[in-house]
Order: C-alpha cells, then sequence, then structure tokens
C-alpha cells in the first residue's frame, strides 16, 4: 500500500490540464478521487476517462463549494487531500481593466483557494491529516507585465499558502503551493492567440515570444507539474512551500 491508497482526493479545475494530470497520477497511486469544474459535460468525459467521480461547482460560490464538498464527502469519506488547481488568466493593460475583471480574476484564483480550503479544514483538524497544494505560477513570485490582476491574486494565493502553513503546523496537516511557468495547456495556447491576434505574428513567433524567459525553450507538461504535487503530499516535511517549475525562469 502507498500513501496515497484509499486516501480520499478533490482536484478543483480537474477536467483538464494540469487538474486532470494531478488527478490521472492520484488515481494511478491508488486514491479515491473527485475532480470538481463548472462544466459538467466535460467534467463526466474526464471522470469515465480516468474512472473517477466529479461534482459540479463554481469555486467562487461558497454556498456551492460547501454543498459539493459535503456530498462528495458523504459519498467518498473525508477528503485528506485538497488540489486548489481551477484558475483564470486575462491579460490587459492595467489602465484599461475595468473593475469586473479584477474581481473576476481575484474570485477564482484567490478567493476559490479560500473557500474551498475552508471547507476542508475543519475536518482536517479532526482527523489530525491533510495535504493542501495550491497550484499557484510563477506569477505569484515574479511581476508581469499587462497581467497585474493575475499576479495579484497568485501572489495572494502563495500568501495564503505561506500564512496556512505556520498556523496548522503541528497539525499533521501541511499547505503548499506549486508555481508553474507556461505550461502545455488550453491557457497557454489562449496566451499565443492573444498575442498573434495583438501583434501579427506568426504562430511560431508568437510561441517564442511566450517562452523567451525559458532557458529549456519549451513549456512545462502538465505531468511534471502533477509529479511535484504528488511529491509535496508524500512529504510530511514539506510546508509552506512555493515551488517554482519554471524551466529556468529567474524567480
Amino acid at each position: 500500500m502507498s500513501y496515497y491508497t484509499g486516501r480520499h482526493a478533490l482536484v478543483t479545475g480537474g477536467g483538464s490540464g494540469i487538474g486532470a494530470a494531478i488527478a490521472k497520477i492520484l488515481k494511478d497511486k491508488g486514491s479515491i478521487v473527485t475532480i470538481l469544474g463548472r462544466n459538467a459535460e466535460k467534467l463526466a468525459e474526464k471522470a469515465s476517462e480516468l474512472d473517477v467521480s466529479f461534482a459540479v461547482a463554481d469555486v467562487t460560490d461558497r454556498e456551492q463549494v460547501d454543498r459539493v464538498f459535503s456530498v462528495a464527502v458523504g459519498e467518498r469519506g473525508p477528503i485528506d487531500i485538497l488540489i486548489n488547481n481551477a484558475g483564470l488568466a486575462e491579460a490587459m493593460p492595467f489602465s484599461r481593466m475595468e473593475d469586473e475583471m479584477w474581481d473576476r480574476l481575484l474570485a477564482v484564483n484567490l478567493t476559490g483557494v479560500y473557500n474551498c480550503t475552508k471547507s476542508v479544514i475543519t475536518g482536517m483538524l479532526q482527523q489530525s491529516m491533510g495535504r493542501i497544494v495550491n497550484i499557484a505560477s510563477v506569477a505569484g513570485l515574479n511581476g508581469y507585465a499587462y497581467v497585474s490582476a493575475y499576479c495579484a491574486a497568485k501572489h495572494g494565493v502563495v500568501g495564503l499558502t505561506r500564512s496556512l502553513a505556520l498556523e496548522f503546523a503541528g497539525s499533521g496537516i501541511t499547505v503548499n503551493a506549486v508555481c508553474p511557468g507556461y505550461t502545455n495547456t488550453a491557457m497557454a495556447h489562449q496566451a499565443v492567440d492573444k498575442i498573434i491576434e495583438a501583434t501579427g505574428r506568426s504562430r511560431e513567433q508568437a510561441m517564442t515570444e511566450l517562452l523567451e524567459t525559458s532557458s529549456q525553450d519549451r513549456l512545462i507538461e502538465p505531468e511534471e507539474v502533477a509529479d511535484t504535487v504528488i511529491w509535496l503530499c508524500r512529504q510530511e516535511s514539506m510546508n509552506g512551500q512555493a515551488i517554482a517549475i519554471a524551466g529556468g525562469e529567474a524567480v
């Protein structure tokens, strides 16, 4: 039996990309996995492919989160591992950014982490065990032009991670963050599309611009992020860390 055997792991944003890769490796290692997201059709398809359960909720809605998490616990047992992966990235010069965009990015990327963590923390404290891994970003460690709202939210995730790690140290709960650079997911390819739209460059030129901060000259693969998440879940000594997966990018 591995550390993960029989443990209930819930992965937000689990229908694709990094979340789906994390769900797969947790399932392969013996965990009872629930993936959560807003798109029921996409979640059902991925859950069937991975042979895991799924739940539909918007992480920005506290009532939805509490209700869905309660159902997941009732059906599959206490949540031992929480992966806060749901996220949203948008770019806009600060001078042109509308308030709604700021509110939206903070709600999904930061308040969503708060809502989900708040829903599991009492149960984890009761069983004196829990692993929380927040998928932040190198934008939570560095500043980048034109993505001020995203950077602010991800910096908030890193700060929340470090604060909770200290608050719950010694309780059997660890809280860590993983900070990927550009990863081979729909989000990165949408960023390339935005560069093409704004500059008229070719896809190859746009991808080169996106990768100019990485000495490896390639996108990070979702499975590489998932491997780090799995390692953090196993290591009780790792707590309050924000680990960059960035291909050599200075952080």
